[in-house]
């Protein structure tokens, strides 16, 4: 009996198996790619001038060099930036701390909480515009430097935090340690919306964010901060708008290496065919230093 089930088990899985391998056929998909598009990283700071970084969209499916990458920055825009009082065009400059390495910046306007700003680019017969506004800024109340357990000079950045009493209140939160980060680095998750701390005094651990996706692998410090640095954290009030702009980004970026998360659409607020964002921060600043 028991040869008997073996032989009828045996011959089952054979079975199957000459089904699976005479269902095979090779499957060939005609992948066609996106019209390419002017992509827009701009902002303006309370009490500080508009920055605008602006490329072209990369396909998603082909080979990227360096070569390639150069050639996706877009060098001779035109671009305007309004309060509805002044319009200030944006000089080209050269910043090797950023990518794209042109940055067109302004020299007459700075953020106003609570203003409107319009942003204009032209660049070979196409128009694009955004619009944002700067929320008040909502400092934090303190921050400090605590060693990790099991750390001997590693650890976080610990702030006290009180929302206002009223919700919508949206949070973008950046890092710079002096004399190493040469420019501001969101922190890791960096979007915060106030819906489950309306009201609240709350406690909460900052995590240096990444520079780029490259370093996130080969930084033994990831992360963390460290003893005898000083860091500055920015907090910023930004509209809703950038908000699920910024929180879609995030999600897309850290979930980018799991094949079992769909791709995204990433909302934007550049109209006229364009991809990226135009961001207003409402922003206060503190200093902790590490000890």
């Amino acid at each position: 009996m028991k040869k008997k089930l073996l032989s009828i088990l045996t011959a089952a899985g054979l079975l199957v198996m000459i089904i699976l391998f005479s269902c095979e056929k090779d499957i060939k998909l005609n992948l066609t790619n996106a019209p390419q598009k002017i992509v827009v990283e701009g902002w303006i700071d309370l009490n500080d001038y508009p920055i605008v970084l602006l490329s072209k969209s990369l396909p998603f499916y082909g080979t990227v060099d360096s070569t390639m990458l150069v050639g996706l920055i877009i060098q001779d825009a035109t671009v305007f930036v309004s309060d509805g009082f002044t319009t200030d065009t944006l000089s080209k400059i050269f910043d090797p701390d950023y990518f794209p390495y042109i940055q067109y910046k302004g020299k007459k306007i700075k953020g106003v909480a609570g203003r409107t700003y319009t942003l204009t680019v032209k660049d070979e017969g196409q128009t694009l515009t955004a619009s944002t506004t700067i929320p008040p800024p909502v400092p934090l109340d303190s921050a400090w430097f605590k060693v990790q357990p099991g750390e001997d000079s590693l650890g976080y950045i610990w702030a006290k935090f009180t929302d206002p009493s009223q919700q919508g209140h949206y949070y973008r939160i950046f890092a710079k340690r002096l004399s190493i980060d040469k420019i501001f680095i969101p922190v890791l998750s960096s979007v915060y919306d106030d819906k489950f701390f309306t009201g609240q005094t709350l406690t909460f651990s900052i995590i240096r964010g990444p520079s780029s996706n490259v370093s996130a692998t080969t930084d033994p410090e990831a992360g963390y901060f460290c003893k005898g640095q000083t860091i500055v954290v920015k907090t910023c009030s930004i509209d809703q708008t950038q908000y699920n702009f910024w929180r879609s980004a995030e999600n897309e970026i850290y979930g980018g290496g799991n094949p079992f998360i769909n791709p995204s659409q990433i909302p934007t607020n550049i109209n006229g065919g364009g991809l990226g964002d135009w961001c207003g921060y409402g922003c206060s600043v503190d200093t902790v230093f590490a000890k």
